[in-house]
């Protein structure tokens, strides 16, 4: 595996470095539903070019491409020049959305064919949505799943022995119709896999065409209906996967031979793209984590330590949460309606973007996403034939954004999105400020919904929070979210628009592994834990050691989920380092009734009638690399009219109506500046509008802050 080399320095922008003697650049590209955002790391020099190019739905590979090709030459490099690159990508996110999950087969346990059917009890929104919540279709049709005989207790024990006739009988029972994606989950197969792995093999003899996942690889841990959808999700995106990164695979040989090609997870690491093939799952949540991991990083150089993260791109805005640096975890994630529970950053999605379609209800009610007119058609002043407005046609008619993206690399047509939005405004009885203004105030309120559930659903104050804002649209209605939330404040990192890209460079490798096994922590047997967080290491270990990195560089962190005895869910606690003994466990008990009483706002911490039980365990195996270190830029003169280019009519609502407002190219800001709004900041790939009575001022690394005036 090639080593990824520091970096010492880094600024951001579009514009070529100077040529140094050995070029070596590690590339991140993140492929969005309008733009894939490219971001290359001279490991020499710490210099970071940026760039766009627009994403290509029909085959996402094409923009991939695109980007690599667009970032060599701006440097006027050539593929052999390329030491790494790494891809957060959105194919098995959008898969899953699009509800296209395919001919899917599903074998299971004799007695337990309606798993799915089943599911859980549980009723969304609670017991008020009991009378109109339709339960989603099955991801598997009734008439696709096979049972065989055997069975096996909570233990691992076998209570009947696995019926290997049957198993060939079912294998050519798929075969013969052609199914040929197969999810396969046995009871209680995550205390021993025995089972499972013999179906497998018959499905390799008798039906060598299949695509196999079993649950045992997928999740080791109990809960079957969520084990039996985990599995299944990760064998229906499974095929795309492959074809995608054996299509990108290829291409990029051509391009950059012997480059390693890494693909993001989830969880906040990253896998080779010949390891993740095996763990497509893993993927669902690619791009966002990136962004949130980028955002973390820069937030934390500056200083803050409680963070919001709100990515704003095309089609959605993706918010979390970072708590001294690390973004928050959870593994009771979904993607569209198929629960996936994998270890994953704790994202929230809402469909507001800057494609987000505004539309009248049946009621006359505006209402705007989560519908997006995506990058093709795209919003009305993209001129590609799109015929309903978004909000990015909101913003452009009221002035927040420039007649153009990209440093003027895509021009935007104005007239038409007045044109619609007029139409629209017309329906409704509204003027084409109102409307427009109505749009973006729907908008923002999608948006701080969303970092309300990260937040105040999460036990946490969202006024403690400064928000890190990002993408091509997540800085735009900033100001009205302080509003709306009291936020103490709000940080643009530099080349805002490709921080996701550039998250992908501050990645490391990393694998997890649960394995279930439940006691009352007043009954542990400290050897029998040692053992499992053992095993669950050495396969940690193992993972690491085929993806390169030396012994030396290994890390593991370890954590476990613990529950009062008779609740339903766990919570999950960091367990220490060092030796599984007496102080090991109270040290993980004390952490779950902490975890317990921020989360729910009470323990039983001194109440011997109600004991701790221990559920899953948990190990993740890390390969570090080293990260990019971000640049401290030296003062400037306190000036900012040097970076000043020009004036024109903005809208900031009712109150304040159109005002002839200043607008400033943010490359030629330095640290110190300060500007008082009414003021449009502007750079490649994204635009921060300042309403009157906000405060923005530039830090020593280039970040811009922002805040009420008052504070």
């Amino acid at each position: 595996m090639a080593r990824m080399s520091a970096a010492h320095n880094v600024t951001e922008r579009a514009e070529v470095p100077h040529e140094a003697a050995v070029r070596r650049i590690r590339i991140g590209i993140d492929t969005g539903g309008t733009f894939t955002d490219v971001v290359a790391l001279d490991e020499a020099t710490g210099e970071v070019t940026t760039t766009k190019t627009p994403s290509t739905p029909a085959d996402p590979a094409d923009g991939f491409i695109a980007g690599v090709e667009k970032v060599l030459g701006m440097l006027g490099l050539q593929g052999r020049d390329v030491s790494a690159v790494s891809h957060g990508t959105t194919v098995a996110t959008n898969q899953l959305l699009e509800g296209k999950v395919g001919d899917l087969g599903f074998v299971t346990t004799t007695g337990y064919e309606f798993v799915l059917e089943i599911a859980r009890q549980s009723v969304p929104d609670g017991y008020g949505n009991s009378y109109f919540w339709v339960k989603p279709p099955r991801i598997v049709a009734a008439d696709r799943v096979r049972t065989v005989a055997g069975r096996l207790d909570y233990r691992g024990e076998e209570l009947t022995p696995f019926d290997e006739a049957a198993a060939v009988e079912v294998a050519r029972w798929f075969r013969d119709r052609g199914v040929t994606t197969l999810g396969v989950c046995f009871l209680h197969s995550y205390a021993n896999p025995e089972h499972e792995l013999r179906m497998r093999e018959v499905l390799r003899r008798e039906h060598p065409d299949a695509v196999v996942s079993i649950s045992s690889d997928v999740l080791r841990e109990y809960r079957e209906y969520e084990r039996s959808m985990t599995t299944l999700v990760d064998a229906a995106v499974k095929p795309t996967m492959a074809r995608y990164v054996a299509s990108i695979s290829a291409r990029l040989r051509d391009i950059a031979p012997g480059a390693p090609f890494y693909v993001m997870k989830s969880n906040g690491g990253v896998l080779s793209a010949d390891e993740v093939v095996n763990q497509p799952i893993t993927t669902v949540l690619s791009g966002p984590a990136a962004g949130a991991l980028g955002a973390a990083l820069v937030a934390s150089e500056a200083g803050f330590d409680r963070v919001l993260t709100c990515d704003g791109g095309g089609t959605s805005t993706d918010v979390a949460v970072v708590l001294a640096g690390e973004p928050a975890l959870t593994t009771e994630g979904s993607v569209g309606h198929y629960p996936s529970k994998i270890p994953m950053i704790d994202v929230v999605t809402v469909g507001a973007g800057g494609g987000s379609v505004a539309w009248v209800s049946a009621d006359g009610s505006l209402k705007v996403g989560p519908r997006s007119a995506g990058a093709d058609p795209g919003p009305l002043c993209y001129a590609r034939g799109g015929t309903e407005p978004t909000v990015t046609d909101a913003h452009v008619v009221l002035g927040r954004i420039p007649p153009h993206l990209l440093g003027g690399e895509i021009p935007l047509d104005v007239d038409a999105a007045r044109t619609g939005l007029q139409r629209l405004a017309d329906g409704l009885a509204l003027s084409l400020e109102q409307c427009a203004t109505g749009i973006l105030e729907i908008s923002a309120w999608n948006q701080a919904n969303a970092l309300r559930q990260v937040t105040v659903q999460r036990g946490l104050d969202v006024r403690d929070f400064t928000m890190a804002t990002f993408g091509g649209s997540g800085s735009l209605l900033l100001c009205r979210l302080v509003d709306i939330l009291g936020l103490s404040g709000v940080l643009v990192p530099e080349n805002p628009g490709n921080v996701s890209a550039f998250g992908l460079l501050t990645v490391d490798v990393r694998n997890d592994y649960v394995q279930t096994a439940v006691s009352r922590h007043d009954d542990l047997d400290l050897g029998v834990l040692a053992k499992l967080y053992d095993a669950l290491q050495a396969q940690a270990s193992a993972a690491l050691d085929r993806e390169g990195f030396d012994r030396g560089e290994h890390r593991y962190q370890r954590s476990a989920d613990l529950r009062y005895v008779g609740q339903a869910f766990e919570v999950r606690v960091p367990a220490p380092d060092g030796p599984v003994d007496e102080s090991f466990a109270q040290t993980v008990a004390q952490a779950f009734h902490d975890a317990h009483e921020q989360l729910y706002g009470y323990s039983f911490r001194t109440d011997p009638r109600q004991p701790v039980e221990w559920v899953n365990l948990r190990v993740s195996g890390i390969g570090p690399i080293a990260r990019p270190v971000l640049r401290r830029r030296p003062p400037g003169d306190g000036r900012p009219e040097r970076a000043r280019t020009g004036v024109r009519p903005v809208f900031f609502g009712a109150e304040h109506g159109w005002l002839d407002t200043p607008v400033y190219w943010r490359p030629d800001l330095a640290p110190g500046d300060q500007l008082l709004g009414p003021a449009v900041v502007e750079e490649f790939g994204s635009t921060v509008p300042l309403h009157p009575g906000f405060l923005a001022r530039v830090d020593g690394l280039a970040n811009i802050l922002v805040s009420v005036e008052a504070q």
